[in-house]
């Protein structure tokens, strides 16, 4: 009963969404308060029952209520509770179902706090957002319907991918869903201002904040995506440009590259157009990226669904909203002048230059991800497109992207003297210099990316501490204490760019591996370290078989770690995982992987030692929390400022 509860809730928010998209869209064109009014309810009701289909399969999941298809092909009994909840969105139907209910999440959230909105921007708003949702819960119930019962219930469940049964698995899905979803705010944002032919300052101020949260929510999914395949998949990487890793990425730069956009329209009424075709794109890439998880046109270990079919219907949301927008956009061109002009050598500039290099970013990524697709559609040729093309087109950019950060922070709007402006910068310069010559000091033998990694990551961090002095008049501590939020916000947003900057360098310069086949009570050395494979046993899990190797590290005679990787059988799936033990260090990770029973004797071990790992994902979430800190300041806040926007006219610049 409780999955038919769920069935229905969702089929009436189908029918509410519909309703929501169309009469709120008509009073805004009529000019009836009443009809633009009733959005408000029916997105809070869109909510509430999405919550409601949402908690009903959960239930059925947390129960193992395996009459219903989907529990039965993705969960069972002996697996743990964490991973019965997380196998809800593990899978093609239930990560739908949480896709939808995030869109009613989003939705409700505008209707609630965008009180101080035009009602008619409002109710357009609403009306674009149910629109989209209206289009997935017709994908969802027509191809992808997660409550199907079965006839004759079977006792037990074929279980949860095993690669999926992992404590980052259960929660890069959802933050990863919130920043795709969360775009779907600044679309329609951009396609309600072209509906209405108002694009201004007003509107990018109430835009900033929804793109700046769904940035921050792709940044943490992104890093807790790369935590795990770190750990996880036994490989010893952070990044390996998947398809389904770029299917993330490209979003997440047009995503960065629209924040800083949206400043230049805020600010000064400038690059309107742009903005307006950022914010079409960025969703239109989140769709491009659902597409590439879910239609099987490209293989990935991070892909739901193989169908072509579901992948079509996809292809048909992505064709109409995306052109639909575009053809919108080209309509409404004369409503985007721009008012505010300003020097190449300036503010503005350099935020141009900034999204240059991230739109150019994630178009080398989406061409290095669709081109093996395009070359078998077109030529039959089976292509491989991997990490070196990755690494020599995109590198780059973000090389440039860099070094333009820190003087694009700090130059004056409209017009700059660059030699004036760059004077704050000078010490950054001096210290980013001194640690790139610490850091040749100690490379012999190695190659140059550490010292311009470090060199450029420490650019970032100086520059943005200095950029933050700047910023007191030379008032001193107190001073630097009561700047806005948004400043600080920024400054540790772009300290932790230049943080991972430092890590990816290092830990790809530095890193040692050493791979042999050690015998039980064997001693070999692994850069300054001495490891003993102790003993290898066999371990049972919950839900799996397992032989756990007990490998002593020390160091200077001094034991350092007792790690225990893992050999991992998961009897119902019969499918084989690995499981690194890893030691975290602050300077240093120590990671060991137990392979297989060598016919000879002895086990295959691979250990790595990697310096600096921990920085790339402490460098993502300093990002994440100077999005989140820029967030609390009450100018970014979705209703700040829209009060002076009531009459029609233009916010300006503070």
């Amino acid at each position: 009963m409780i999955a038919e509860l769920g069935h229905f809730a969702l089929i009436l928010a189908f029918m509410v969404s519909l309703y929501q998209m169309t009469v709120p869209m008509v009073g805004a064109s009529k000019g009836w308060h009443g009809w633009m009014d009733s959005a408000r309810p029916a997105a809070l009701a869109q909510l509430i029952l999405m919550a409601i289909s949402f908690g009903a399969l959960t239930i059925a999941f947390v129960t193992s209520d395996f009459s219903v298809l989907l529990v039965y092909e993705n969960s069972h009994t002996t697996k743990p509770m964490l991973y019965k909840i997380s196998g809800v969105w593990g899978n093609h139907e239930g990560s739908m179902l949480l896709w939808v209910t995030i869109l009613a999440l989003f939705g409700a959230a505008a209707a609630m706090f965008g009180g101080n909105l035009p009602p008619s921007l409002r109710a357009r708003v609403l009306a674009v957002q149910a629109s989209i949702s209206a289009a997935f819960y017709a994908f969802i119930i027509f191809t992808s319907n997660p409550f199907w019962r079965l006839g004759n219930p079977p006792f037990d469940g074929q279980d949860l991918n095993p690669l999926l049964q992992d404590p980052g698995l259960a929660f890069h899905p959802p933050f990863l869903y919130l920043g795709y979803v969360g775009l779907s705010m600044a679309f329609s944002f951009a396609v309600a201002a072209l509906i209405e032919g108002r694009v201004d300052a007003a509107w990018a101020r109430w835009v900033r904040p929804w793109t700046l949260a769904a940035w921050v929510f792709l940044t943490i999914g992104i890093a807790l995506g790369s935590w795990w395949a770190y750990y996880e998949l036994g490989w010893g990487g952070y990044w390996f440009w998947d398809p389904v890793e770029n299917a993330s990425f490209m979003p997440w730069l047009l995503a960065a590259a629209l924040v800083h956009s949206a400043v230049v329209v805020e600010k000064r009424e400038s690059l309107k157009s742009w903005t307006i075709l950022l914010a079409i794109m960025a969703f239109g890439f989140s769709l491009i990226g659902t597409f590439i998880v879910r239609s099987g046109v490209i293989t990935s270990v991070h892909s739901f669904a193989n169908d072509p079919e579901r992948g079509v219907f996809i292809l048909g949301i992505l064709a109409f909203f995306v052109g639909g927008a575009l053809t919108l956009y080209a309509a409404r061109a004369s409503v985007m002048t721009a008012k505010g002009v300003f020097a190449p050598v300036s503010r503005e500039g350099a935020l141009v230059l900034n999204n240059i290099l991230l739109a150019v970013s994630a178009f080398v990524v989406f061409i290095g991800t669709i081109w093996p697709l395009v070359a078998e559609m077109v030529w039959g040729r089976v292509l491989s497109v991997g990490p070196p093309f990755f690494d020599q087109a995109f590198t780059p950019f973000m090389i440039v992207l860099a070094l333009v950060l820190p003087i694009g922070s700090i130059i004056p709007w409209k017009r700059a003297n660059l030699r004036r402006s760059l004077r704050p910068l000078r010490g950054a310069l001096v210290l980013a210099v001194a640690v790139m010559v610490l850091v040749f000091a100690v490379s012999t033998g190695h190659s140059a990316l550490a010292i311009i990694g470090t060199g450029l990551g420490s650019w970032l961090i100086f520059g943005a501490m200095a950029d933050l002095w700047s910023r007191t008049g030379n008032s001193g501590a107190s001073r630097l204490l009561r700047l806005p939020r948004a400043d600080w916000g920024k400054a540790i947003a772009h300290a932790g760019l230049g943080v991972t900057f430092i890590a990816v360098s290092l830990i790809q310069a530095w890193q040692v591996e050493d791979i042999r086949v050690a015998q039980v009570g064997e001693t070999f050395p692994v850069g300054n370290y001495e490891l003993q494979l102790t003993s290898v046993e066999r371990h049972d899990g919950p839900n799996y078989l397992a032989q756990r190797a007990t490998i002593n590290a020390t160091r200077d005679g001094k034991t350092v770690a007792v790690l225990h990787p893992e050999k991992r059988v998961y009897p119902v799936q019969s499918m084989p995982t690995t499981e690194a033990a890893i030691d975290y260090g602050f300077l240093r990770d120590l990671y060991v992987v137990i392979g297989d029973e060598q016919p000879a004797g002895g086990w295959a071990v691979r250990t790595y030692i990697k310096p600096f790992a921990n920085w790339i994902w402490g460098g993502a979430l300093l990002m994440a929390l100077g999005g989140f800190i820029s967030l609390t300041d009450r100018r970014y806040r979705v209703a700040a400022g829209a009060k002076k926007a009531v009459s029609g006219k233009a916010v300006p610049a503070e």
